[in-house]
């Protein structure tokens, strides 16, 4: 699945090299170590196997198949091969394997160096027939290159006229006397910090890598050397899950603002920091810019992303693509039509769609604007705040980029209401290819009950939103949840299928209790009908039941039903939704409890499983859960529990590496992802800012991380390499987690609360069903309304019947009143009084905005 430049192992490799160099005799002895990775290709992936320039890689029937484009001259013209092989200087290695072409034809097996000067270890040339044949040659190397390095073992394939098919099998190079992995090369530092910064007026902590069993001297420095603090460690001794002995630097005392502190322990010192709230406010948007980034079905401008990562639509028929406009499904599933399933994000480094995952993706988006408009500030996500093309629709921008995917999820759904599980290539696509340059065929997998309620609980969710900024839309949006929700009920068990693998991950799903828990949270908040009161109350996860340290994740989507229960006004008992948010304080307790007695502080839970693929998305939907607890509460620890979980993963970790692509001066680059692919084609971009890596998972499921990373501790099994996908893979609903966690750390860098430019007033008389209202609006800012607009949401079932000095309307539960010509003018202090008459039973509304900004309750 890789792919590299055509000038590697040149024709300078074969004028030095003959066959009579590549023997081994007077060689030292060579151990039985294996330096290819997936030389069988018994997984049906190609990877870490790349093709170049005109060669496209299949496995088929347990081969890798390279289909070679004739009229070449040369025959490094057109090449398959792997990098990171590991070679000693004066070993012998055999490289050996099986070989067929369909047009008989001589090929060159070659090792070397895959960068310049592109030197050469050796190679030798096969002629290859259409019956496979066993080749092998034995070799002693001339260069060094360590795990993870320059080395390279590639197949030249050209110099041919015609157009032809290679297949090779059973790759194999063994020899070299010390054994592959075990060894992580990125540098680390003894003392670890937040490789970003630390905003002023919260805790600032540092991690120091140390056996010492008393205090150490810490020394905090500025920008020109300078001392500015100093102070004493306090040691924790082991840590399990990184491996190191560690001492805690707290240097919360010093809260001066400015760049490139560095903090030293003797001669050790760390990467530069900042003391500021700036990074964090930026990376609120770049972390949102990344669903631009990867959008389907549209071209990625450079006004928006820059000349580097811009580039042209991708699947929307243009050859050579097959498009999404018209995809039928898996031949074997004979649904009998196409949809037409443009748009929407790619899911992660590949070109396949996913509805659960876009889903939470985009439910978590959606979320963090309505969180905002609650119980914060939704302003930073106001119209024009991102740089995408509808910045100046009248919408806000964060709801716009929300809406390129839900409405990708619409189109996933079938005749019958139910939801396809995902879109994506027949096979799995090589690495790189540009979206645009994709010529497989993408096909529909079958249906299920997990897709069809994530279209539910996001469509139900959005439906809410839009409301009041496009009502046609918001109606499309609720029919599709209601057919959604039906169908899912009609069929509760459609599992996705475990075994379909092939082009794109099978996320298959068995239990999806907490799916329709999920949904109809969503559905009862949006219309209040009780049939969905009903569904919602009598779930197992009713309560925050299903809350744990554990967290959520695209297979465990019950507490995001519980976020809705808790933000969006409902008719539920009082103390049923108290229930649930102090469900979110009990184990945001439990977090910060575990984290006291760890070397890197991160909301994380390792006890069942160690760290998982993706952890850095856990890591960070945890740390929502500690927002919520503190959105709940109003506890400062909460609060200092999130800017930790950020703290991990902007650098203050063991491999004192940022996993936020441009944050930090070790940040992750070489992300596994198709286009953002500079380690494998040095004419394509890294990973954009604000990206992030999906971070240690101590199973290494790759090859290269298997390669790389045998024997690592959990926190540091991770490696900055395209190839190792288990670790080093973006992905939208890890994104999206950033984006909430980042979006939210915002609001709070610098200003305990937000500051709130109106406050409301709101008495109320009321008798057995109806009431009386009265509501008093001040302008509490510095600058003059010209008009304002105040919305709210009942929270039980109650209807404004009539109003006066505004004009009311009413959607469900959403309330809006508009100034009057003649009150719309209210200067700084002063205020207006409006009031209404209405029926049914409720509480009183707890949350306000005045033009789309939350207020102050008087």
């Amino acid at each position: 699945m890789r792919s590299q430049p055509p000038r590697l192992l040149a024709a300078t490799l074969l004028a030095v090299l003959t066959a009579s160099s590549l023997q081994a005799a007077g060689a030292a002895a060579a151990a039985d170590y294996e330096r290819v990775l997936n030389g069988t290709f018994d997984s049906g992936a190609a990877d870490p196997w790349w093709a170049g320039a005109g060669v496209t890689n299949r496995v088929t029937g347990g081969e890798l198949c390279a289909a070679v484009t004739g009229g070449t001259t040369n025959p490094w013209d057109a090449l398959i091969g792997q990098n990171g092989v590991p070679f000693e200087t004066g070993q012998s290695y055999t490289f050996s394997f099986d070989a067929r072409a369909t047009t008989a034809q001589p090929i060159t097996a070659a090792a070397g160096e895959s960068v310049s000067p592109y030197r050469g270890i050796a190679s030798q040339q096969f002629t290859l027939s259409p019956e496979k044949q066993r080749f092998t040659f034995t070799f002693t190397s001339t260069l060094d290159f360590p795990d993870a390095g320059n080395g390279q073992v590639a197949f030249q394939l050209g110099g041919q006229p015609a157009d032809n098919t290679i297949c090779v099998d059973n790759v194999s190079v063994i020899g070299g006397v010390k054994p592959p992995g075990g060894v992580n090369p990125n540098p680390t530092r003894k003392v670890q910090v937040d490789l970003v910064g630390y905003v002023p007026g919260l805790p600032k902590r540092a991690t120091l890598v140390s056996t010492a069993t008393t205090p150490q001297t810490w020394t905090l420095k500025n920008s020109a050397g300078a001392t500015v603090a100093t102070g004493q460690s306090t040691p924790k001794g082991a840590d399990a899950t990184s491996g190191d002995s560690v001492h805690q630097i707290d240097f919360s005392s010093f809260d001066t603002a400015g760049t490139g502190y560095t903090l030293s322990v003797g001669e050790d010192s760390s990467f530069p920091f900042d003391i500021s709230a700036d990074p964090i406010k930026k990376l609120r948007y770049d972390s949102l810019a990344f669903f631009y980034h990867q959008r389907s079905g549209t071209p990625i401008e450079a006004q928006y992303v820059g000349d580097e990562y811009s580039r042209p639509a991708g699947h929307v028929n243009v050859a050579p693509n097959q498009g999404d406009d018209n995809v039928p499904c898996r031949a074997d599933l004979a649904c009998g039509y196409t949809l037409d399933v443009r748009g929407g994000w790619y899911d992660a480094g590949d070109h396949g769609k996913y509805v659960v995952n876009g889903g939470i993706a985009a439910w978590q988006l959606l979320n963090s604007y309505e969180r905002a408009t609650r119980v914060g500030d939704a302003s930073a996500y106001r119209d024009g705040t991102l740089a995408i093309p509808e910045k100046t629709n009248g919408v806000p921008d964060l709801l716009d980029e929300a809406r390129w995917e839900v409405d990708f999820l619409l189109k996933m759904q079938a005749p019958d209401g139910m939801a396809h599980h995902k879109i994506h290539d027949a096979n799995w696509t090589a690495l790189p290819t540009r979206p645009e340059l994709d010529d497989q065929p993408r096909r529909l997998s079958a249906t299920s009950t997990a897709a069809t309620l994530n279209l539910a609980a996001v469509a139900a969710q959005a439906s809410r939103l839009w409301k009041g900024i496009d009502a046609t839309y918001s109606a499309t949006l609720l029919t599709a949840a209601r057919k959604a929700y039906a169908a899912a009920k009609a069929n509760p068990a459609k599992l996705a299928d475990p075994n379909d693998g092939t082009g794109g991950g099978a996320y298959s799903d068995s239990t999806v209790s907490d799916e329709f828990y999920w949904a109809a949270s969503e559905l009862y908040a949006t219309t209040g009908d009780s049939a969905y009161r009903t569904d919602v109350t009598a779930s197992p996860h009713y309560k925050a039941a299903g809350l744990t340290r554990a967290g959520f994740y695209w297979g465990g989507t019950a507490p995001l039903g519980d976020i809705t229960l808790a933000l969006a006004p409902n008719g539920l008992p009082a103390a049923d939704v108290t229930a649930i948010k102090s469900a979110f304080a009990t184990v945001a307790d439990q977090h910060l409890t575990a984290m006291a007695g760890m070397g890197y502080a991160a909301p994380y839970d390792n006890s069942t499983d160690g760290y998982v693929w993706g952890s850095n998305s856990a890591v960070l939907n945890n740390a929502q859960v500690l927002a919520l607890a503190h959105d709940f509460t109003g506890a400062a620890k909460y609060r200092d529990g999130v800017f930790e979980a950020l703290h991990y993963v902007l650098g203050r970790n063991p491999l004192s590496t940022s996993y936020v692509a441009g944050y930090g001066d070790q940040a992750m680059r070489n992300a596994h992802h198709r286009f953002w692919a500079n380690q494998n084609d040095p004419t394509l971009p890294i990973a954009p800012p604000g990206s992030l890596s999906g971070g240690p998972n101590s199973a290494l499921q790759d090859p290269v991380a298997q390669r790389l990373l045998a024997g690592c501790p959990q926190q540091k099994c991770w490696v900055d390499d395209i190839g190792a996908y288990s670790v080093n893979e973006v992905a939208v609903n890890w994104n999206s987690a950033l984006a909430w966690v980042s979006g939210w750390a915002a609001e709070k860098s610098g200003t305990s609360t937000p500051k709130s430019d109106c406050e409301v007033g709101f008495t109320a008389g009321r008798w057995n069903d109806g009431l009386s209202a009265q509501v008093k609006i001040t302008n509490t800012g510095t600058t003059a309304w010209t008009s304002w607009k105040l919305e709210f949401a009942f929270p039980g079932t109650q209807k404004v019947t009539a109003g006066w000095s505004a004009t009311w309307s009413q959607t469900g539960r959403d309330v809006t009143a508009a100034s009057m010509p003649w009150n719309g003018q209210v200067q700084p202090g002063k205020s207006v009084h409006i009031g209404f008459n209405g029926s049914g039973t409720g509480t009183d509304p707890t949350a306000f905005t005045i033009n789309g900004k939350a207020c102050k309750i008087a």
